[in-house]
């Protein structure tokens, strides 16, 4: 697995690593980029709670994806919502990519022997449940079939073409019961939300795959 090296200021990268010519761009971009580029929400001084997620990219017969779970509905907190594999960095993991393996590795059934981590993103904030996440960006080299493995945590799991989420059509702007509004997704028969599709629209960004989108078109999202 590739070595990487964790710097202040970039964060986990390698730009040495074997990844495909359609991920050089991002893996370029990442370098130095600020968190608030992503995010409003930028971690606190002190206090919060460590996470670790993974944004995997594979490249299928639909062309280069995403792999997102989607939340059991039955979970206390986040219940049904899309997201990327991850969760808690446990005191067994030896660092933020290692948590990031095992909980896709939990959570999908992956190999994490198949998957290259070429770089992260900068730590970000999430307030709601008080987690720094750090976002850990995979190359999925060798791709195995991916299922919902335990069902009290993931009720589906899906490789999501970056060509749908970067489709237009599929974009909006998701209205929280609070009065938040913030990026959204309509694929697969999902609606992607919070924190994952801020992410998202932060990869399609850094990646050069954004396309000029209809940001009027808001959706409600049921309390």
């Amino acid at each position: 697995m590739t070595t990487l090296a964790r710097d202040p200021a970039l964060g986990w990268h390698d730009q040495s690593a074997d990844i495909p010519d359609f991920l050089r761009p991002l893996a370029t971009a990442i370098d130095g980029v600020a968190a608030t580029r992503l995010t409003r929400f930028t971690p606190p001084d002190d206090g919060g709670r460590r996470a670790a997620v993974l944004a995997l990219f594979g490249e299928g017969a639909s062309g280069p994806d995403l792999l997102i779970c989607e939340r059991a509905h039955t979970m206390r907190s986040h219940a049904g919502q899309p997201a990327f594999p991850g969760g808690a960095i446990d005191d067994g993991d030896i660092d933020e990519r290692a948590a990031a393996l095992r909980e896709a590795e939990e959570e999908t059934g992956l190999d994490p022997a198949g998957v290259t981590v070429f770089g992260a993103l900068p730590d970000l904030w999430v307030p709601v449940s008080g987690f720094i996440v750090s976002p850990m960006l995979g190359w999925w080299h060798h791709p195995v079939p991916v299922r919902a493995v335990d069902a009290a945590e993931v009720a589906s799991v899906h490789r999501v073409p970056i060509r749908e989420l970067a489709d237009p059509t599929h974009r909006v702007r998701v209205r929280h019961p609070s009065g938040y509004i913030g990026f959204g997704f309509e694929v697969r028969g999902l609606l992607v939300w919070g924190f994952t599709a801020g992410l998202i629209n932060g990869l399609l960004d850094l990646g050069g795959w954004a396309q000029p989108w209809d940001d009027a078109r808001i959706v409600d999202l049921n309390a």
